[in-house]
């Protein structure tokens, strides 16, 4: 399917009604903190509201009449869903496309979050959003069932925004797992060849805000609706992240155990999903459309760092 050419609003002068599903998640929370002040926001997630279920999804979204429903749920347990493709499909895929209906009938904007592993991850450029896609893993076919139920839909309204390495506030991602393992052992084995670029929710919640019309940018440019790609500049491997995230706990004064970290090869830490080895993605197509600088992955780590170990 073409890409779609039609715009979103010009920049908001009056309050939005957003519906966040997954809304106990990690970017989430950061959607959720970071939205404008004229924004009323409604949240939704388990218990209460099983994406699965299309009757519950269309009715709860109906009665609401939301003028954006960003979606922030997934399952995201990349290797258990190699046991779990069905309800990964069921969750990343099927459940999608009922937001989807949704949005059509209630006229609202979707925004929903994809990966890099729709991408085989076998090249060495930056992944541009018309590049073929083809995933090797459950994920990221569950993934792209979801991406396809968009696209095979009558909805207009949208935004697919790939993203990769999410880290933030309130979830379990690598920066933690490396801080409390740092306080945990005296060496580290962290893989090497796969290369890709970190991404802060904080950042991707405000890119999210600024494809959607909210900007305080002095020239601000109207977004086409349709798929783009967002991750923090910069490129790094999972060993070079891991080696900034001990360095800048360090800086924090944190006791940490950790003398070496090793860089290994994938082979040498396998795991049942397989992981892109190259997902470097070009951000060029959202510049263009909202006129934003990206920051560096390194300066949201240590933004991020910051604010967790003053806690």
């Amino acid at each position: 399917m073409s890409a779609n050419l039609s715009h979103s609003p010009s920049p908001i002068t009056h309050p939005r009604t957003i519906a966040i599903i997954g809304a106990n998640g990690m970017l989430a929370q950061a959607v959720r903190s970071t939205a404008p002040e004229s924004c009323q926001i409604h949240c939704f997630d388990l218990p209460g509201f099983d994406m699965t279920n299309r009757k519950i999804v269309l009715s709860i979204l109906i009665e609401l009449s939301p003028e954006i429903i960003i979606n922030c749920a997934a399952f995201t347990d990349v290797d258990e869903c190699e046991t779990q493709e069905e309800l990964a499909s069921q969750v990343n895929g099927d459940a999608v496309g009922y937001l989807a209906d949704a949005a059509i009938a209630t006229n609202a904007t979707l925004v929903h979050i994809s990966t890099d592993y729709v991408f085989p991850g076998t090249g060495n450029m930056p992944l541009r959003e018309d590049e073929q896609v083809a995933p090797e893993s459950a994920y990221g076919r569950s993934k792209l069932l979801g991406e396809q139920a968009i696209l095979n839909s009558d909805l207009e309204k949208y935004f697919i925004i790939r993203t990769s390495w999410l880290y933030g506030i309130g979830g379990n991602n690598f920066v933690e797992t490396i801080v409390r393992l740092a306080k945990e052992r005296e060496k580290l084995g962290i893989v090497s060849d796969q290369i890709g670029s970190p991404t802060y929710t904080n950042d991707l919640a405000a890119a999210i805000f600024h494809l959607l019309g909210f900007s305080d940018h002095p020239s601000p440019v109207t977004a086409p609706y349709g798929i783009y790609h967002f991750s923090n500049e910069g490129i790094c491997s999972w060993y070079d992240f891991a080696v900034t995230i001990v360095d800048i706990a360090r800086k924090h004064g944190e006791d940490l155990k950790i003398e070496q970290i090793a860089p290994i090869k994938t082979e040498d830490y396998p795991l049942p999903a397989k992981r892109p080895g190259y997902s470097v993605f070009s951000k060029q197509k959202y510049r263009d459309a909202t006129g934003m600088k990206i920051p560096f992955w390194w300066e949201s780590l240590e933004q991020y760092l910051n604010v967790r170990f003053k806690n």
